[in-house]
Order: structure tokens, then C-alpha cells, then sequence
């Protein structure tokens, strides 16, 4: 039986431009607010026309050791090209980026999904450590890492 996993693609963020971008930081402390960045196409841009366009991206929390995922966020692009005057002079279109403010009790791992007209889904992931309240984050700077 198919599962959904085989519709997900996996790849290099670096050297392609389809999947998604998550950056935060490495270790964050227990209930601090912290942005979590999510972008497509960051090293090689990827088209924003009406034929070939990133629809939506999407981000998870899993919870270490815990077996169900929680959905942190949902963004649609809608503006792809689209415009009155003719097909791909869009005034504003959208960008394939957002930013999402959250807070973590747990370490975990956090999860992205993108969503491509042409090429499907494509997914990434990074590792995040909660550190205890009282304790000092080592690190909150924004660092990059492809799953």
C-alpha cells in the first residue's frame, strides 16, 4: 500500500530550489517566545509566475518521544502572478516566506512542508533543544539546517 510518506519530497535546500528554509535557533528556552523563519527558495529562487509557483507552505512541532505532530502554522501565497492586465504582471506578488512567533516546553523536532504547482511536496526539518527556565540558552542566534 502507497503511504503518504512517497509523496514527500527530501533534497538539499542549497541546491534546490523547492524546499523549505527553517530557521531558528539551535536551543531555545522553556516557554520564551521565539521566531521561527520559514522560506523556499533560498539559495536558488524559485519561480513566482502563474504556471510554476510555491502555493503554501506549512510547519509542525513534534514533541520528543511523543508520536503525534502539532501544526504550528498554514501559509497560502496567493498572489502568483496573477493580475488584470496580463498573466505574470502581478503588482504584488507574494513571496515565499513567513514568520512564525511561538513558544516550546519540550524539545522537539520541527517540521516544514511546502507545496509546489509543478513539483509536489517537499519537506525539511530541524532539531530544536528546550532549555529548562532557569538555565541559559547557549545559542538564540538564527542558524540554518537542512534535514
Amino acid at each position: 500500500m502507497a503511504e503518504f510518506a512517497d509523496l514527500l519530497n527530501a533534497y538539499d535546500w542549497k541546491k534546490e530550489k523547492h524546499v523549505p528554509v527553517i530557521e531558528c535557533g539551535d536551543r531555545v528556552k522553556a516557554g520564551d517566545t521565539f521566531d521561527i523563519k520559514l522560506s523556499v527558495g533560498k539559495e536558488i529562487a524559485h519561480p513566482n509566475t502563474v504556471d510554476h509557483h510555491i502555493r503554501w507552505v506549512q510547519l509542525y512541532f513534534q514533541p520528543e518521544g511523543e508520536k503525534t505532530g502539532y501544526p504550528l502554522a498554514n501559509c497560502d501565497f496567493s498572489a502568483c502572478g496573477e493580475s488584470t492586465q496580463e498573466p505574470d504582471k502581478d503588482p504584488a506578488p507574494a513571496g515565499h516566506a513567513m514568520t512564525v512567533a511561538t513558544m516550546l516546553n519540550k524539545s522537539g523536532t520541527i517540521f516544514a512542508v511546502s507545496f509546489c504547482n509543478i513539483h509536489g511536496l517537499w519537506e525539511n526539518s530541524k532539531d530544536v533543544t528546550v532549555i529548562p527556565a532557569g538555565r541559559k540558552a547557549a545559542s538564540r542566534d538564527c542558524k540554518i539546517q537542512n534535514g
